[in-house]
């Protein structure tokens, strides 16, 4: 049950969000003192919100037998694993290392060095997810969260116009696009993209608390990519607070990639840390957010060639593959790639 809920006026409901209290799970085990120390507010007005918190996610022991709900056998969770489906990243080699692209059902962080190409993989996919099964989509919608104001929408219409001259240079579409009954125009692929521009960490932790229910009335969405996770949780955070935030949107896209079957992609940036006597670079928001994501990509330069690397995955093996960013999209590398700025 979410904190909207709850009978109580809508300065402490922002409290509760802002504080990272976005879920009334999350109050079961808190002490008004607690609370109180957590929202700024009075002991009082603390007690009134615990005192309107249901409680009704204990384990109901009354029959003298524990009840759990949602146990699932391992042979189903294997069927299940084969039954996902992917999206194309458009470079073949990526997809090979991925198994065949991006995975529904999961969420995938990627991040790397400003300028490697996590917008541009990030609009690409934006753009694939609209293409039919027998070419790397899903036949579906995306929904782009855009926190940095890093979405161009020209170079969207670009990458849409390249895929579109793709679909119909090959033989190896389906009929409802031969039919027509599928559009694969650019004005296709742009309309098949939902944006979301928010311009603060609770505009963002909002919107995640509200996607499930945008979800629901979309079932056509088959992606949601966050670019990027990062950018509102970089300065001036408690730490204890970030941490409970970010866990609490984890928790919620990680459920969201599961009830609804689709790809989660988080887009990352990157920040330094001192281990072993020196400065290194790696990815943003600590070692706690590394385990919130299912399957982690690295971009990276090796001279002037782009390496994407998994890092992290249950299913896959460590792999690295060179790509290119290229005025048609992300393709296949050539050996000639320069870093060169696109527009």
């Amino acid at each position: 049950m979410e904190v909207g809920r709850l009978p109580i006026s809508a300065a402490l409901k922002g409290k509760l969000v802002s504080a990272g209290y976005t879920s009334l799970s999350l109050l079961s085990s808190l002490s008004p003192s607690h609370l109180a120390r957590d929202l700024n507010i009075s002991e009082n007005e603390a007690l009134d919100i615990l005192k309107h918190a249901p409680h009704d996610g204990h384990i109901d022991t009354s029959s003298g037998h524990h009840i759990i709900n949602g146990a699932q056998t391992a042979w189903a969770m294997l069927h299940e694993e084969e039954l996902l489906t992917r999206i194309t990243t458009s470079s073949v080699d990526i997809d090979n290392i991925l198994g065949g692209g991006i995975s529904c059902g999961e969420v995938t962080e990627i991040g790397g060095v400003p300028g490697i190409g996590k917008t541009q993989l990030g609009i690409q996919l934006a753009v694939n997810v609209h293409f039919p099964v027998c070419c790397g989509g899903l036949g579906g919608k995306a929904i782009y969260i855009d926190t940095e104001g890093s979405f161009m929408v020209e170079r969207v219409l670009q990458i849409a116009e390249a895929c579109s001259n793709d679909m119909s240079a090959t033989n190896t579409v389906s009929q409802d696009v031969h039919a027509g009954k599928v559009g694969m125009q650019p004005k296709d692929f742009l309309e098949n993209i939902l944006y979301f521009r928010v311009c603060s960490y609770t505009e963002q932790i909002a919107l995640i608390n509200y996607l499930e229910k945008f979800i629901s009335e979309h079932r056509d969405v088959k992606i949601v990519i966050i670019d990027s996770i990062t950018f509102h949780f970089r300065q001036d955070f408690d730490m204890a607070l970030r941490t409970r935030l970010l866990s609490g949107m984890a928790l919620k896209l990680m459920k969201l990639a599961k009830k609804f079957c689709l790809a989660v992609v988080l887009l990352n940036q990157v920040t330094t840390k001192y281990a072993e006597g020196s400065f290194q670079l790696t990815l943003a928001l600590g070692d706690s957010w590394s385990h919130a994501c299912t399957n982690r990509i690295i971009l990276y330069w090796n001279g002037n060639e782009r390496y994407a690397y998994i890092d992290k995955s249950p299913s896959l093996r460590s792999a690295s593959a060179p790509y290119a960013v290229t005025a048609r999209g992300i393709r296949n590398s050539v050996s000639n790639c320069k870093r060169i700025k696109l527009m």
